[in-house]
């Protein structure tokens, strides 16, 4: 390449402005090439990107080709120049292609030439893969007489291959964060019709987890404090489930009478016991076809987990004073708010019965541990029971909001929306003022507002190192992995916070 030092460096200032700010990579690829004619001499140029779904290696922008020698031009890993430079990642220039055997002219665009051609092709391997994988390859052909030092061009077109890689990356990487944003945003629509709410990151995972476990037949176990919404996900798997058209059953379990609680699962037999006047199904045949949702279900007496665990392993059961064994077809839907561990410890949970729950487990966060979905949830209830109750309410004040925020929730969702619906009953001029909140958000202490910059960086860092502890379960690796720390660094950073892994999870 006989172009100057000079023109080689204006050339990859112009390269690097039109790949860094690239949308469209077919045009960007070609203006590439482009200015490779322009400012180089280059006859005939192209990027070739490996497909692998089909294990070819593809044209995606060439210059100096027709269309019909473009759609020719097609390769597999290995076969000619392109072919085995992808393969060996890497690069390989000849000095003439008269007679070279690898040099196979797909496209057909040097037949007839008479003059002779000097040709140079180098990987580009993308940033994330090992520095021996190529994801495509870039070549260039252009006069022998006018070739110059080979290894100069070699070193020359590696800088551009460079360029079109780090292109290629941040395009993916941006259609990726497209795609991930397109898909949060479908499952927070999706999810917000059976009133689950949220913005945060912890939400998310919440509604990817529904997403997933819906279609299946799988035993689910909520878990999470009271108040947090687990019968809202209940309602969110069943509709969204090949069941949805079935009956939906919700079974308080602690707050059945102990005396009742077989009677309601399973029903029984006329005669069973006094008072028993007739034929009662239970819950379960109740569920048939459908879900059954058993709410608190770690307040089941020993006597009935025995009997529960029977339908979940064997998928049948049998009346109270019945001998008929019924098959059962419902699928379980399981939630607690109780440290269920604990009570294996102290005998008063059956293990077998918790692993054939804990199938899979979805945990719900606290709200005081998904603060950015306080005013978003404010916001819902609000229009809810304004149209509810006939009341023109439609904002909260600054002073309220403050209060709102600064109160810990320990009733989680379902104390905001007592809340709320109060506030409205209470609101004269459209606004809710902090004189409408309950009495114990009176006393709520408003955030106070950190002094100095190390002090907000310090606040954001115990925030979003809580957020991805309880999104992990109290898992540091994966939660150092969420945020992009390293597994020693924010071991340190708990230190120094003071940070309970488990007490986050």
């Amino acid at each position: 390449m006989s172009a100057s030092p000079q023109a080689k460096l204006d050339c990859l200032f112009r390269l690097s402005r039109v790949l860094a700010g690239a949308e469209d990579l077919p045009r960007a690829l070609e203006e590439t090439l482009a200015l490779l004619h322009d400012w180089l001499g280059v006859n005939r140029g192209a990027v070739s990107l490996l497909n692998p779904l089909s294990g070819q290696i593809q044209l995606e922008a060439a210059f100096g080709l027709s269309p019909s020698e473009f759609k020719r031009g097609r390769y597999l890993v290995g076969e000619g120049v392109t072919g085995r430079v992808v393969q060996t990642g890497r690069p390989l220039a000849l000095a003439s292609v008269a007679g070279e055997p690898l040099f196979l002219d797909r496209t057909g665009s040097r037949q007839g030439l008479k003059e002779d051609l000097a040709f140079a092709c180098v990987p580009i391997k993308s940033p994330q893969f090992g520095a021996s994988e190529a994801i495509g390859a870039l070549w260039i052909d252009l006069p022998g007489d006018k070739a110059g030092d080979l290894e100069e061009t070699v070193d020359f077109l590696n800088l551009v291959a460079r360029l079109i890689a780090q292109s290629l990356a941040q395009l993916e990487a941006q259609r990726l964060d497209e795609e991930n944003q397109r898909l949060k945003s479908q499952l927070v629509t999706r999810f917000s019709a059976a009133n689950l709410i949220g913005h945060s990151e912890a939400m998310y995972q919440v509604f990817a987890l529904i997403d997933k476990v819906a279609r299946s037949r799988t035993t689910v176990f909520v878990r999470g404090e009271s108040g947090t919404g687990k019968g809202l996900v209940a309602s969110a798997i069943h509709f969204a489930s090949p069941r949805a058209k079935e009956p939906l059953i919700k079974v308080n379990c602690a707050a059945l009478p102990e005396s009742l609680i077989e009677s309601e699962l399973f029903g029984h037999e006329k005669g069973a016991f006094t008072g028993a006047l007739r034929l009662k199904p239970g819950k379960f045949e109740l569920a048939k076809g459908g879900t059954i949702f058993l709410d608190e279900v770690g307040a089941l007496p020993l006597e009935a987990q025995a009997k529960l665990l029977r339908v979940l392993q064997e998928k049948e059961l049998e009346r109270l004073g019945g001998t008929k064994t019924l098959s059962v077809d419902a699928r379980v839907i399981a939630a607690t708010n109780k440290n269920l561990e604990a009570s294996l410890a102290q005998g008063d949970f059956r293990e077998d019965l918790y692993y054939r729950l804990n199938v899979f487990p979805i945990h719900l966060p606290p709200l005081r541990e998904r603060r950015t979905d306080i005013l978003l949830l404010a916001d819902h209830f609000i229009e809810r029971y304004a149209r509810e109750h006939d009341r023109d309410v439609r904002r909260i004040a600054p002073e309220a909001i403050e209060r709102l925020l600064a109160y810990p929730w320990p009733g989680n969702v379902r104390e905001l929306e007592n809340c709320i619906e109060r506030a409205v009953l209470l609101a004269e001029d459209r606004t809710i003022r902090s004189g409408h909140l309950p009495p114990s958000l009176q006393a709520a202490a408003p955030r106070r507002e950190p002094t100095s910059l190390p002090e907000a960086v310090a606040e954001l860092e115990q925030d979003l190192i809580r957020a991805a502890l309880s999104a992990t379960r109290g898992n540091l690796a994966q939660a150092a992995k969420r945020i992009g720390l390293t597994q020693r660094m924010i071991g340190y950073k708990v230190r120094k916070y003071g940070l309970d892994p488990k007490s986050q999870a």
